[in-house]
């Protein structure tokens, strides 16, 4: 199921045999697959299934238990923390921020990879981090403290952080979680613009199934027990697939054009059966 690339620029990100343990549980079992240029990724799966473990392998934060990642032909491992950072961004989880600051000093903070010598920052990675923060619509907010934000605000700060950093592979845990579904859809859409620009790669985490089949070209899709299927979005988020790696039967369903899984209606014999289980 997974793509041919014969016309795709240089692979980005390659997984190499990736196998991921969290004690004696496997999370994921030899996994190989290249990321290429121009691609979204939605990286989904049931809770616990290895979705931020494996982003922090793929990032060079954490060691695969067997196997290696190689970012543009090189071992991470390889490569110096300056040129990776420049070349790769990570947006963890969650962010808790520890001091009172601007936005736009918070934003700036991810140019760190391109100062000079001095670490002084320039009017270009002002402007970086201005020009991120209107790509999410967070023009505004530029001088407003990072502390007065709303959850949703602050994630949305973190996704122009990770912006201005201008790597060209960013690995987003999350990006989504916090936010109503006006900007969901607005940040998908800004990640969707971002990836336009030449070898520009995006892997994200994400819950909803109907928005990753939406925005993402292609889906990762993890069972928690070492297995995956990877592949374009509209292959791998299958009610077939996504049933058996969530444990509950989804179904298709179509108006026009537009799909959404969602999940199947209990039999009324399923009903009654639980009533009777919980009268008695």
């Amino acid at each position: 199921m997974t793509r041919a690339h014969d016309t795709v620029p240089a692979s980005a990100l390659s997984a190499q045999r990736v196998t991921l343990r969290a004690g004696a549980r496997t999370l994921l079992d030899a996994f190989t697959q290249t990321f290429h240029a121009g691609e979204i990724w939605c990286v989904a799966g049931p809770n616990g299934a290895g979705k931020t473990t494996l982003l922090s392998t793929l990032a060079g934060l954490r060691p695969a238990s067997a196997g290696h990642v190689e970012l543009d032909g090189r071992r991470l491992a390889d490569w110096p923390p300056l040129p990776l950072a420049r070349h790769r961004a990570l947006m963890p989880q969650s962010a808790h921020d520890a001091f009172s600051a601007s936005v736009l000093d918070i934003v700036m903070l991810n140019r760190f990879p391109h100062l000079g010598g001095w670490g002084w920052e320039r009017d270009a990675d002002r402007a970086a981090a201005q020009a991120a923060l209107e790509r999410l619509g967070l023009g505004s907010f530029a001088a407003r403290d990072v502390l007065s934000l709303s959850g949703g605000e602050r994630q949305r700060v973190a996704l122009a952080a990770v912006l201005c950093q201008d790597a060209p592979l960013l690995l987003l845990d999350e990006p989504l979680s916090h936010l109503d579904l006006h900007h969901q859809i607005d940040c998908l859409e800004a990640l969707v613009a971002w990836t336009q620009e030449p070898r520009r790669c995006v892997l994200f985490s994400c819950h909803d199934l109907n928005l990753a089949r939406r925005f993402a070209t292609h889906a990762l899709l993890l069972d928690g027990a070492g297995g995956a299927c990877a592949g374009l979005v509209r292959a791998v988020l299958t009610p077939e697939l996504t049933s058996r790696a969530f444990g509950y039967p989804l179904i298709l369903i179509r108006d026009g054009e537009h799909e959404a899984l969602i999940p199947a209606p209990r039999m009324r014999h399923e009903s009654h059966a639980d009533h009777d289980i919980a009268s008695g």
